[in-house]
């Protein structure tokens, strides 16, 4: 009987994912995407942010799921004029749910804080939403079998300014394979979004000589939501 509940529950959570033809593996390649059939999965209809993360949240499309704590979805504003995006989440994140906590966190608190934001003004979340074991990066093929999310949150948030802390998540939103040395200190566009790449907190905290740099990013971040508004 326990059995019985568990497949029942298993095929569900496959057609919330993924429409209603069912994908087995995790390694299923693009033309296997039962979006080419198309069969839109049903999160894609979501217009609010709560109801994106309670169809998504229990994603094990890709290795990460299978071995994650918790489902790091994101946090803050849902109609934020500053979007944050991180790399991946951390031990710390995994374990409480969160992007961005812990000393990383905190560091980022007082970068916000430094140009008159707070998290209460601002969306956080990372490019990929399980925390790759022992710190890893996350491989290209998980990468692009989150993209379609990290793309609907992006656009049910819609910000002004999105601001990359890393170089995952500056390659993952501008589409590029360059160092984040040659993508930081310059307003970037992509579509309708204004791009601006910096370091992530986490990365400050082992190399602070890039502070600076950090530094001159956000205010570049401040003056560009000054012209906004």
């Amino acid at each position: 009987m326990a059995l019985n509940s568990a497949i029942q529950e298993f095929i569900h959570q496959q057609i919330e994912l993924y429409g209603d033809e069912l994908v087995f593996s995790p390694q299923s390649s693009t033309k296997d995407n039962p979006q080419d059939d198309g069969v839109k999965p049903s999160w894609e209809s979501c217009e609010e942010l709560i109801s994106f993360q309670e169809k998504i949240n229990h994603c094990v499309r890709c290795a990460l799921g299978k071995s994650r704590t918790n489902f790091v979805f994101g946090s803050g504003n849902p109609h934020a004029e500053v979007m944050l995006i991180g790399d991946a989440p951390d031990t710390m994140e995994d374990e409480q749910g969160f992007p961005f906590v812990g000393p990383a966190g905190q560091l980022l608190d007082k970068i916000l804080q430094a140009i008159h934001l707070d998290r209460t003004r601002v969306y956080l979340c990372n490019v990929v939403k399980c925390h790759p074991s022992q710190n890893r990066s996350p491989l290209l093929s998980e990468l692009e079998t989150c993209r379609p999310f990290l793309n609907k949150q992006i656009a049910l948030v819609n910000p002004n300014v999105i601001l990359c802390m890393g170089e995952q998540a500056a390659n993952s939103v501008l589409h590029s394979n360059d160092p984040i040395q040659r993508l930081r200190g310059r307003l970037h566009q992509s579509g309708q979004y204004k791009i601006i790449v910096t370091y992530h907190p986490a990365f400050l905290l082992q190399h602070p000589q890039y502070k600076r740099d950090t530094w001159f990013d956000v205010q570049l971040l401040a003056k560009q939501l000054k012209t906004n508004g």
